[in-house]
């Protein structure tokens, strides 16, 4: 199964020359950029572990492009994404997320269903990876 997530996420995985062309436009728009990490890519965790701290004030995309790799390096086995955020309208919104990386083997979900109060239908998404204890979700391939 294909995790879909993001911007581009029905493309086929960027090169880094792609990945290249999309950091500069985020950096033309001013956007800061944030590389992160998970083993748990369920939909509603929108909190993945960061890989340093977001990046402001670049101007070339050849520096996040290098935080993108270190991250690679230290996590293969692990989704990795890239977001940029616009801050124009007072908050921080991610403006682009996409994936820079997925594991060899992307175990997919599960849709459990169970029924409710007034024959009501309820479903629930369960990420087959988190059978496993996390940091031991995926194997590298």
């Amino acid at each position: 199964m294909r995790i879909t997530q993001g911007t581009f996420s029905y493309l086929p995985d960027f090169s880094d020359d792609e990945i290249i062309a999309q950091l500069e436009y985020a950096l033309q728009e001013g956007w800061p950029i944030s590389v992160e990490f998970t083993d748990d890519p369920h939909p509603r965790n929108t909190y993945w572990d960061m890989w340093g701290l977001p990046m402001f004030d670049l101007v070339d995309p050849a520096g996040v492009l290098l935080e993108i790799n270190a991250c690679r390096t230290a996590h293969p086995d692990r989704y990795v994404r890239v977001n940029a955020y616009d801050a124009r309208l007072g908050r921080q919104t991610v403006a682009l997320s996409f994936l820079v990386q997925r594991p060899v083997e992307e175990p997919g979900f599960r849709l459990e269903r169970q029924e409710t109060a007034d024959r009501r239908i309820a479903y629930t998404n369960y990420s087959y990876a988190t059978g496993r204890p996390a940091g031991d979700r995926y194997q590298p391939g």
